[in-house]
């Protein structure tokens, strides 16, 4: 496959012709914020609104999932524009999102903490009021549990539900401020036509959905 050559922060990055920024920047150690963003999907879903970057000749900052890369680009990860949005982006989803870390699966391993670490970020926001979701945790599921408080609506799971495992056990429900992921017709996990690929815990950043034995090794 064809390869590029791209500067982004200073750096030379070689990249497949047709890969997006994002991954080329994350290939080449570069961290950028992303929750949604999945590698190879066509088109890119760009619904967390984390990963922006500015590209020289581009008058705004653009997501890097969904851009791909050009022979000669020269793109940047930090500036003030660049900052503010992914600090606002950040800001919103953790004032919907029930933090209580010590006692979540993912703890030390969640994409919120390594996003607030990087960028400097607070987790809990001083700008927005918060709006605590209050959820009944499903565990009705032999190896899966699902606390629908922690969920950041990225969406990957629905992708790998319905995409790669060729099932529609979860899909987003209504719509706005009250979006959530759900099962189809609001039953628990455990009377849905589940394949038990797991592949929905695989791929989900904030331990939302998490393997029960991950959360008894805690």
């Amino acid at each position: 496959m064809k390869q590029v050559s791209l500067t982004i922060d200073g750096q030379k990055v070689e990249a497949a012709e047709g890969e997006k920024v994002l991954f080329a920047a994350l290939d080449a150690g570069i961290f950028i914020p992303n929750l949604c963003a999945m590698r190879n999907e066509r088109p890119a879903w760009a619904s967390c609104r984390l990963c922006w970057v500015q590209i020289e000749g581009r008058r705004r900052p653009v997501t890097s999932c969904t851009e791909e890369v050009r022979e000669g680009m020269v793109v940047q990860t930090r500036t003030p524009e660049v900052d503010r949005l992914v600090r606002s982006a950040f800001e919103m989803i953790m004032s919907v999102h029930r933090l209580d870390c010590k006692d979540c699966p993912a703890n030390r391993n969640c994409a919120l903490q390594d996003i607030a670490k990087a960028r400097k970020l607070p987790l809990k926001s001083k700008r927005l009021p918060k709006i605590e979701p209050d959820f009944a945790i499903d565990e009705s599921h032999p190896r899966l549990a699902f606390n629908p408080n922690h969920c950041v609506l990225c969406g990957k799971c629905v992708r790998i539900c319905r995409c790669d495992a060729g099932n529609w056990s979860l899909d987003f429900v209504n719509r706005g401020m009250r979006t959530f992921i759900g099962t189809f017709d609001g039953s628990p996990l455990a009377e849905q036509e589940c394949l038990d690929c797991t592949r929905c815990a695989d791929v989900c950043p904030v331990g939302a959905l998490y393997l029960k034995q991950d959360k008894n090794d805690d």
